[in-house]
């Protein structure tokens, strides 16, 4: 497992167990505000997420807490690497591998996840090393 791995999922193990509830049916919803301590009727007790997702308004603090730090993790563990043959390279490694570009040959998935365009890519060195190495050893390990 990479750096940029290990960051993903200690970050998700953290998020997963944020008191988040899901919901695709009033029945799903009745056991969700339950989970959250809550009756059915306390909607105006919890905000909505994408996805069918719903957490108490109380909880919605430690949320934004909890997903500023993940992005300071991120771009903290980005300034670190210093060529970008470290943290770098392993993040668009994983990334590429997640949105196939061995087979789809774009890079437009994998920048959006990482909340990149091509023109940030090319105005950091680092960023470009590390993107076209992780693209080489793709490719590499595809032929």
């Amino acid at each position: 497992m990479n750096q940029y791995e290990d960051l993903k999922q200690r970050q998700q193990q953290e998020f997963s167990a944020f008191p988040m509830q899901f919901a695709f049916s009033d029945s799903q919803f009745a056991e969700g505000m339950a989970a959250l301590g809550l009756k059915p009727t306390d909607t105006d007790k919890i905000y909505k997420a994408p996805g069918g997702g719903f957490y108490r308004r109380e909880d919605g603090p430690r949320l934004y807490d909890m997903m500023g730090r993940f992005d300071r993790e991120l771009q903290e563990a980005i300034a670190e690497d210093e060529t970008g043959d470290g943290f770098i390279f392993e993040m668009f490694l994983y990334e590429l591998g997640n949105h196939e570009y061995d087979v789809t040959m774009e890079l437009n998935e994998t920048l959006d996840a990482l909340g990149y365009t091509m023109e940030d890519i090319q105005a950091d060195p680092r960023l470009c090393h590390g993107l076209e190495r992780a693209r080489l050893e793709i490719l590499g390990a595809a032929s």
